[in-house]
């Protein structure tokens, strides 16, 4: 029983409300630190997502072709990618939605190749993409290599005929 007044006696065991306020700072923060690591997974972890991200976009291109009867193509360049709908002898890049343009993050790089030949890719994009999305479900075949500087691990992209696109981890010793 507390004495008159609420004060502790001096045998009395436990915590101030103030202390246990310190150790759920502690454990917060530290537990925001462990989210934050997890949830950057590094170079690796990014370039999978870049990977995953480009193949639903290029679905998503081809269906949108399909859907408004128009072509849409894949510019890329050295640092991103830009998506853009043919408009008469025209290419009209996307500005907004989710065709809009993109840029690689950090340092990774990308190979284009269609038919075997490597496309080299330039700062600006080209007036007519490299890869289009046919109205009629198909698409230009083409190999794209994403990988890292500084990393072993790659991802490849291969764009079929009929309209869909393939993704692949590949180590460098390929």
């Amino acid at each position: 029983m507390l004495p008159p007044g609420g004060a502790r006696c001096a045998g009395q065991a436990g915590f101030t409300l103030i202390e246990l306020l310190v150790v759920v700072v502690i454990v917060a923060v530290m537990a925001a630190v462990v989210a934050m690591t997890l949830a950057g997974g590094g170079g690796e972890r990014q370039l999978e997502r870049e990977a995953e991200r480009l193949q639903a976009l290029l679905g998503y291109a081809c269906e949108h072709a399909e859907i408004g009867g128009k072509p849409v193509g894949l510019g890329l360049v050295s640092d991103g990618y830009v998506f853009s709908e043919q408009n008469g002898e025209t290419w009209k890049p996307f500005d907004q939605g989710e065709l809009r343009e993109r840029r690689w993050p950090g340092a990774l790089r990308a190979d284009l190749s269609r038919d075997g030949k490597r496309l080299p890719l330039q700062p600006q994009p080209p007036d007519k993409p490299q890869v289009i999305c046919f109205a009629s479900g198909e698409l230009t075949p083409f190999r794209l290599e994403l990988g890292l500087a500084d990393a072993s691990l790659r991802w490849r992209l291969d764009g079929l005929p009929d309209g869909t696109v393939e993704r692949e981890r590949r180590d460098a010793a390929y």
